[in-house]
């Protein structure tokens, strides 16, 4: 029998971080994951990135703070930039272990994921959605979730990155 208390974070690694990004500061991410635990009691943290060369400290650090990194090869646009759509894969996660966890946290602003947010509340799963800002979440998104929204632009001085 698992622990009622159960609850796995889903993370929209690039728009979380284009986001926080958007609303003046940078994110800590092991004080994220701290919080996620503190806050929300989660206790496996998923966060869907795309795979970028270069990038394999930030993929380090991310592991070492906690997270479980689930990896998209990106495309590149056509302005020569790096696009890892990971919409697809974060569904799929958040189906796959279903019955593993209790509840579920969804970090995005992205209005693609209104549909997993609305049907995890439904199933009573869904125990936040977590978007960076009211007016940079997607208003699908904060529909599908009605009440359970939390917001970090009131979160900067517990999460900001400082050097």
């Amino acid at each position: 029998m698992k622990n009622p208390q159960t609850s796995y974070a889903f993370i929209d690694g690039n728009n979380l971080h284009l986001s926080v990004i958007n609303i003046g500061w940078k994110l800590d991410y092991k004080k994220f994951r701290q919080y996620l635990l503190d806050k929300y009691n989660v206790c496996k943290a998923y966060y869907f990135i795309g795979q970028v060369p270069g990038m394999e400290q930030l993929y380090s650090n991310l592991q070492r703070y906690g997270f479980t990194l689930i990896f998209k090869p990106p495309i590149i646009d056509k302005n020569g930039d790096y696009k890892g759509n990971v919409d697809a894969e974060l569904v799929l996660q958040a189906m796959i272990d279903i019955n593993k966890y209790d509840s579920a946290v969804i970090v995005t602003s992205d209005g693609d994921f209104s549909c997993l947010v609305k049907y995890l509340d439904t199933t009573g799963k869904l125990k936040r959605l977590l978007a960076a800002s009211q007016g940079g979440c997607s208003k699908y998104l904060r529909m599908a979730a009605g009440i359970k929204v939390d917001y970090m632009d009131n979160l900067k001085n517990k999460l900001e990155y400082i050097k």
